[in-house]
């Protein structure tokens, strides 16, 4: 994810050793056209660069760390800019900032890899950003074809530099894929500058329009709460719906556990279903960012979606069951 500051990288001992400084094959790419102002609508006066990085932040992607080897030495940064070329032969290509350590270690010839992440490995990509959590375990890598690839992935490529380009302030790198290997799971994904989650692909939401989704999702409020906070407490009114973005949080009746819930999962559709009150408490078990959606809104697209409600009531059940 290009960065207005710099890029920010993260280096792992292999074996002990430094990270050497890999050089660039000649590109023919070396002289920049001539800039021009581009036509940005937004804020009047606001910064045209700030402006387009944030437009550009609108296009929802996958978030991937990209990884290397060099002097005995694991290399990584988190990066979106990523995408497929070719299927015959397999190419894909990645984008990297010019002042990356990363650009100095690719070259034709050399290997790297691109690790899709899972929705559960927010901690990964934020450690390769270097946002390394105080109390971060050891990331752990198993090795394809000499270059390291994050273990527990979602997806793997690792891919042979066949071609390098001029990108403006980035160069591009394609690669030639050698291996991949993929799993079951949810992508973690990056949109306007956050973590997102595929809360489309819900049984209740999924059943949903379009026309229907879009709107009841814009509608709700985000709220975080940090670890140990309450988000509701029982005797509470049960006007909104609480649909987990990102964390975890345990269900509380009678001071005791009996359900909890994750990212993609939602609470308090009892409350919002009936009107009444709410019937336990709700405590963030980790960090916890929440979208809260009216009862008015959400009754009215239920309405409007039979599918739905009966898939809402069929989670409901579920919940039942568990409590």
């Amino acid at each position: 994810m290009p960065a207005a500051e710099g890029p920010v990288e993260f280096d792992l001992p292999v074996g002990g050793g430094f990270i050497g400084a890999g050089a660039m094959g000649d590109s023919p790419w070396d002289a920049f056209p001539e800039e021009e102002a581009i036509q940005i609508e937004g804020e009047p006066g606001s910064d045209p660069a700030l402006a387009f990085r944030r437009t550009l932040g609108m296009f929802a992607t996958g978030v991937t760390v990209i990884t290397t080897e060099a002097e005995g030495q694991v290399h990584g940064m988190t990066a979106n800019a990523f995408m497929s070329v070719s299927l015959r032969p397999p190419l894909i290509v990645i984008s990297v900032d010019k002042r990356a350590k990363m650009h100095r270690l690719l070259s034709e010839g050399s290997h790297y890899a691109v690790n899709v992440l899972a929705s559960d490995q927010e901690h990964l990509s934020d450690r390769f950003a270097g946002r390394q959590a105080e109390d971060a375990e050891p990331v752990r890598f198993d090795t394809v074809r000499d270059t390291p690839v994050v273990h527990g992935a979602l997806a793997t490529l690792v891919a042979r530099v066949v071609r390098s380009a001029w990108g403006g302030d980035h160069s591009l790198f394609i690669g030639q894929v050698e291996y991949a290997r993929y799993g079951e799971g949810e992508p973690l994904l990056f949109h306007g500058g956050r973590y997102e989650h595929m809360l489309a692909a819900s049984p209740v939401f999924s059943a949903l329009s379009t026309e229907l989704l879009e709107p009841l999702l814009a509608s709700g409020a985000e709220r975080s709460y940090a670890a140990g906070e309450h988000v509701v407490r029982q005797g509470e009114p049960g006007d909104e719906l609480f649909v987990v973005l990102e964390g975890e949080a345990d269900i509380i009746r009678s001071d005791r556990k009996v359900s909890e819930r994750m990212a993609g999962q939602f609470f308090g559709e009892i409350a919002v279903l009936d009107g009444r009150s709410r019937s336990a408490d709700v405590v963030a078990r980790t960090d916890l960012r929440c979208l809260a959606i009216p009862r008015e809104v959400l009754r009215e697209a239920l309405a409007a979606e039979p599918a739905a409600a009966w898939a809402m009531l069929g989670v409901l059940a579920g919940h039942l069951r568990e409590d």
